[in-house]
């Protein structure tokens, strides 16, 4: 059975919980097991357990982001310590590219990346199928490891990985500190709307984008995107030329009626009336999206706090829901 470590920032903990249900069935056929440092137990040191499970694993995930790369503690210690495993064979390293950012120059921008093309998975029209891409990419590390338990039909273990060398050890000193290090943060009314204008930009792209792929899978479906200005665009889909679903996103309203971004159903020019909207809010930590109440009767189940990923993700859901109600 292969071991699996992930190399994280707390910043992605849902996107690897994600991935980690992804890995299921490779855990239930015994080919994997997984680690993480949310494993660790009360009473253990942090780094000792961090560093005997970084030094002993097979293959290390670095969930590539923002804040990966931002990190100290992922990129100079636990980044560093793979990439050294790795070029003397003791370990395979895996990028998994989560969310866009600039990583091709890093220490692992050689290496093949996962999803193909290192597209981030959060950029992906369906997220599952990206999340799938990874559990393929680690089960044939596994297979080529050769650390497969009979029982899924593969041979036992080919080789040992040898011992990590004490210079890897001193990588990561045993240094026992408290994971509560959070710290309370503030946003100005500056960075809130920075964040709206930056959160509609993304769904803009993000709707053109997956109109282009939704007609290149589906034969006889169009779609179209319009930008009317810098806070409104429309967009239309048509099966064998009949138009099924229109919507209008905006931001900004009639003396101040819409503070979001909102949501309608069809091609509108005013902006004084929605279907959905998305509000920014904050916590002691973070910016975030929240939708007003239609996604409770969606019934999705997913976080109240959404990214702008979860936000297009959502208005995506609603547009189009009358295609999948239509038969084709």
């Amino acid at each position: 059975m292969a071991s699996v470590f992930f190399s994280y920032s707390h910043a992605d903990e849902a996107l690897r919980d994600q991935l980690e249900k992804q890995l299921s069935i490779l855990k239930r056929q015994g080919i994997i097991e997984t680690w993480h440092d949310r494993r660790i137990g009360a009473g253990e040191e942090i780094d000792r357990a961090i560093s005997t499970n970084l030094l002993s694993a097979d293959i290390i995930l670095l969930l590539v982001s923002p804040d990966f790369i931002n990190s100290d503690y992922c990129y100079d210690r636990e980044m560093t310590v793979a990439m050294q495993r790795h070029q003397a064979r003791e370990a395979v390293v895996i990028p998994v590219i989560l969310r866009a950012c600039d990583w091709h120059g890093a220490p692992f921008g050689r290496l093949n990346a996962t999803p193909p093309d290192g597209r981030p998975i959060t950029q992906a029209v369906d997220r599952d199928q990206a999340f799938l891409e990874v559990a393929k990419a680690v089960r044939a590390a596994a297979e080529r490891i050769g650390k497969v338990n009979a029982d899924a039909g593969v041979p036992q273990a080919r080789f040992q990985a040898p011992a990590a060398s004490s210079a890897l050890q001193r990588q990561l000193p045993d240094t026992p500190r408290s994971s509560n290090l959070r710290m309370t943060k503030t946003f100005t009314d500056r960075d809130r709307d920075r964040f709206k204008a930056d959160s509609f930009e993304f769904i803009a792209k993000f709707f053109e984008n997956s109109l282009n792929e939704l007609q290149t899978r589906n034969p006889g479906v169009e779609g179209d995107m319009r930008r009317i200005d810098a806070n409104r665009f429309t967009a239309s889909a048509y099966r064998n030329g009949k138009a099924l679903s229109r919507c209008t996103v905006f931001v900004g309203g009639d003396r101040g009626f819409i503070n979001g971004i909102a949501y309608s159903d069809g091609e509108i020019s005013a902006s004084n009336s929605y279907n959905e909207m998305l509000h920014v809010e904050f916590d002691d930590q973070s910016l975030f999206l929240n939708c007003s109440g239609m996604r409770h009767m969606m019934g999705d189940g997913r976080d109240e706090k959404l990214s702008p990923e979860g936000g297009a993700e959502l208005f995506w859901t609603i547009f189009m829901a009358p295609l999948q109600r239509e038969p084709s």
